[in-house]
């Protein structure tokens, strides 16, 4: 398993330098054909390439022409499959923290919320990445209270740290009444 991770992650560090590759292909291109255009003479950094870079434009056509990125595009599968969420906490979680987990839960579909118990992070995301989950949250508590949410979109990330304050959940909102009138 760990090679393969290890080879993925290779395959996915080299995909993105050929997207850098092109995007600088795609740039000289640009100049040239902004060139062409505006009557202008050709960059003096690009007259070197200039006979290969024209007969690529000439082959180009409208879906050729701007280069896409499908490396970390986590939409572009959106319409083939729904996401798969994994919800954890901290280890230990008290109870107000469980409770924000499941409201979480509601809010998020597709989410699953286990108990991390003892569990190891990078042993939760080998197994959500084994079983096809697209992101992970993992929620974090200060003496009882939320106070911040680690997402991390699999297998390679982004990941983002978001921090809360101030939490009320639906429990502490419906048990409050109404203090007069308010018209």
């Amino acid at each position: 398993m760990l090679r393969r991770n290890i080879r993925l992650r290779r395959e996915y560090l080299y995909r993105k330098s050929l997207e850098g590759k092109e995007r600088l292909l795609y740039e000289k291109k640009r100049k040239i054909k902004e060139a062409l255009a505006e009557g202008k003479p050709i960059p003096t950094e690009l007259r070197n390439e200039e006979a290969a870079l024209r007969q690529e434009i000439d082959l180009e056509d409208e879906n050729t022409a701007i280069p896409r990125s499908h490396i970390d595009d986590e939409y572009a599968k959106a319409t083939e499959r729904d996401p798969k969420i994994l919800l954890t906490t901290s280890r230990d979680p008290s109870a107000p923290l469980t409770q924000f987990v499941k409201e979480l839960k509601f809010v998020f579909p597709n989410a699953e919320r286990i108990n991390r118990g003892g569990q190891v992070i990078s042993e939760i995301i080998e197994s959500c990445r084994a079983h096809d989950f697209t992101d992970v949250i993992l929620v974090h508590e200060h003496r009882g209270v939320p106070d911040g949410l680690v997402i991390c979109h699999l297998p390679f990330g982004p990941t983002a740290y978001f921090e809360l304050l101030n939490v009320v959940t639906r429990h502490d909102i419906k048990d409050k009444k109404s203090h007069g009138n308010y018209a």
